[in-house]
């Protein structure tokens, strides 16, 4: 894209003033906000403006009902399980990670998924999620690609941590890295914000970015072509999922549903996680600060009217990925300070003065035409690494990894010493069976 391109289409969408420093601007700074200009696209400007006049999405949760939530025991358990397994053993089950976040919140200067997590070894975040993706495939003998949506700003360092780690023991053919989309910055007006005299502000799209950008990157069309039916969807800063649980898959394939969440209780009625809810025949997911005050009321035996939050642990069919990858999706709003350039200089405001905007995967629950809900004990599964202390911190995922192997220990009847460092490679061990199969059980003797 050269200049007269530029202005022309910047014109377009009412956005000239993006080159009103060009003629200060290096050689290099010039070509740089060129190829800036050229990744905006004019009909997403628009489209964020619009979303400023509506204020954004937001969801009525008046009228929501709770959804049916399964809980598998017994028989149910095992029908399920033997289905994900078929489907795993038949190669049709891929893992979707979204890594596009920095490491900035625990003080850690790069790729939140290069964060160092092992209890003992410091082993990153990426490690215990390609470590449980290779242990499924080699116990089900068939490979589980690895999808990895980064942003423009971790990228390439995410992409040299998996190098440098020759891939975690993976396949390099079946890791598939691609970015999310980046989107302007605006004022109250719908105006472009500069940060620097040469320079848009962007920020990331959110997660829900994800399907422009699977298909955009071909990740989607390669999916198709590998035969994959069922995509398992995770967060990078949960190290306890359970990437591509058999039972999870084998009850999102015998419900044929076309999304499916893993729901855990909530804490507490105003813990901040999205809920599913249920309007009519669909449902949509509301957030936490969408809901009424009575639907955080107890009912009279103490349970929550809405029990179950999201931890984003999902299921999608690909082939409503893929039709659902070429529709718009709603905008969510966040006014945050963003520095600015005033007569060409830069400005670092003291209140919010602008908007980013976000789109979130789970706002395409309500176009899926059968979608399931599965419920999960927080303490196995979900335990993020988001604030440098406190709740949620490393310290906490650190106790809660290694309670977690504890337990497994103990239904082989093995005591682990409470002050005992634990930490287990997932290819060594993915599960209390793997322990026992591998005659750990004669330590209780």
């Amino acid at each position: 894209m050269n200049y007269t391109q530029a202005e022309k289409m910047l014109k377009s969408c009412g956005q000239e003033h993006v080159l009103a420093y060009w003629k200060k601007l290096s050689k290099k700074e010039q070509g740089e906000l060129l190829a800036q200009v050229a990744t905006i696209e004019p009909k997403n400007v628009k489209y964020c403006q619009s979303a400023l006049k509506q204020g954004g999405a937001v969801a009525d949760s008046s009228k929501g009902k709770a959804p049916k939530v399964a809980e598998l025991k017994g028989t149910a358990l095992k029908t399920a399980i033997a289905a994900g397994e078929k489907e795993l053993r038949a190669g049709r089950v891929a893992a979707l990670l979204v890594a596009g976040g920095q490491g900035s919140r625990l003080g850690y200067d790069g790729p939140k998924g290069c964060y160092s997590i092992g209890p003992i070894t410091g082993a990153p975040l990426f490690y215990f999620h390609a470590r449980k993706i290779l242990a499924r495939s080699i116990r089900y003998g068939a490979s589980i690609p690895f999808y990895v949506m980064t942003s423009e700003a971790n990228n390439e360092a995410t992409v040299k941590c998996f190098e440098e780690n020759e891939y975690f023991g993976l396949n390099p053919d079946d890791v598939f890295f691609f970015t999310q989309g980046m989107w302007p910055g605006m004022t109250k007006d719908g105006k472009v914000i500069l940060d620097k005299p040469g320079h848009v502000f962007m920020s990331p799209d959110g997660h829900g970015g994800l399907l422009a950008a699977l298909k955009k990157s071909g990740a989607l069309a390669d999916m198709k072509k590998r035969g994959i039916k069922s995509v398992f969807f995770f967060q990078v800063d949960n190290p306890l999922v359970e990437i591509a649980d058999p039972a999870f898959i084998g009850y999102h394939v015998l419900e044929k549903s076309e999304y499916s969440l893993k729901l855990c209780a909530k804490r507490d009625p105003f813990e901040k996680v999205g809920m599913p809810m249920q309007f009519g025949k669909t449902f949509r997911m509301v957030e936490y600060t969408e809901m009424t005050k009575e639907q955080c009321l107890r009912k009279k035996n103490g349970k929550l009217y809405f029990l179950y939050g999201s931890p984003a642990i999902h299921v999608f069919d690909r082939a409503f990925l893929d039709r659902e990858a070429s529709k718009a999706m709603p905008l969510h709003l966040a006014f945050k300070k963003i520095p600015t350039v005033v007569n060409g200089k830069v400005v670092k405001p003291t209140e919010p003065n602008g908007y980013k905007f976000e789109k979130f995967i789970f706002d395409i629950l309500p176009n899926a035409k059968r979608a399931a809900f599965l419920a999960f004990e927080q303490k196995d599964e979900f335990s993020p690494v988001k604030n440098a202390e406190g709740s949620d911190s490393p310290e906490t995922c650190k106790a809660d990894m290694q309670a977690k192997w504890t337990r497994w220990f103990a239904e082989l009847g093995v005591k682990i010493p409470r002050n005992l460092p634990l930490e287990l490679d997932p290819v060594y061990a993915l599960d209390a069976s793997d322990l026992r199969s591998l005659g750990l059980w004669l330590a209780a003797d």
